[in-house]
């Protein structure tokens, strides 16, 4: 990953784009990391189902529901 001060970043932003587009860029203020620039390619990769639960998760979940929905009720009172 490639390393770029804020200030640096801010004064070269054209070039730090074209940094990203081939790997990630680490952004640091006051030796600190503060953000990271990635290409729209990676961003897409990395949001893509980001929205949703794992349907592993929702298919346990019915089954517990079922399996368990009384207990589940009694113990809600």
């Amino acid at each position: 990953m490639a390393e770029i001060s804020a200030t640096d970043a801010k004064n070269k932003f054209g070039e730090v784009l074209e940094m990203a587009r081939k790997e990630p860029v680490r952004i640091q203020k006051n030796g600190r990391d503060v953000a990271v620039m990635v290409s729209a390619e990676d961003y897409r990769r990395l949001t893509e189902g980001a929205s949703g639960v794992n349907p592993l998760i929702v298919k346990l979940h019915a089954e517990s529901v079922k399996r368990w929905g009384k207990v589940y009720e009694a113990l809600a009172k």
